[in-house]
């Protein structure tokens, strides 16, 4: 026999991962009405949904700027996606603002491992100087990576950070990637 899955239960999880409606009650149901089991049920899902979108083209896009209250320290990134119309929603905005606040608050020198020299970093290292693996200034219990697969599996498609810089007063040499 299933437990009957309330709709105060989907509400939550909808409202704690954007994930749709039928995606939470699906997750729910399939983890008991267990919220932890269903939040990495749908973690899951958009880490496959992401993988599948992973070789499609992402020509459109928005450039997202971050300034800090004092003046004294800022950044830009580029965010791609499929369609301009993905382009403009509410959550691809949100997660671009996202992505500039990190990127001004943890200095990341590379997008991803793979970027890094081969061999010249330990593994801890490298999720310190990589953004994707950087836990989330907002949510240190999710990665930039895991806000990038929800994303994409909230949008449909494939999403990708292309470039970031990153600026502060003072500085000699800024970070281009």
């Amino acid at each position: 026999m299933t437990k009957k899955i309330s709709l105060e239960a989907v509400k939550a999880l909808r409202e704690k991962t954007s994930a749709s409606i039928n995606d939470c009650r699906t997750a729910l149901a399939s983890s008991g009405g267990d919220e932890r089991k269903a939040l990495e049920l749908l973690r899951q899902r958009g880490a496959a949904i992401a993988e599948k979108r992973q070789g499609r083209t992402a020509a459109q896009g928005r450039v997202e700027s971050y300034v800090h209250h004092d003046g004294r320290l800022a950044a830009l990134v580029e965010v791609n996606c499929e369609t301009d119309f993905v382009a403009r929603t509410p959550e691809f905005t949100q997660f671009c603002k996202d992505v500039a606040m990190q990127v001004a608050a943890m200095n990341p020198q590379y997008i991803q491992r793979q970027d890094a020299p081969s061999g010249a970093r330990s593994g801890e290292a490298l999720r310190v100087v990589c953004l994707l693996e950087q836990p989330f200034v907002k949510d240190a219990g999710v990665t930039i990576s895991d806000l990038l697969k929800a994303l994409i599996a909230k949008t449909g498609e494939n999403v990708v950070i292309r470039r970031f810089s990153r600026f502060a007063v003072g500085d000699t040499a800024g970070t281009a990637t």
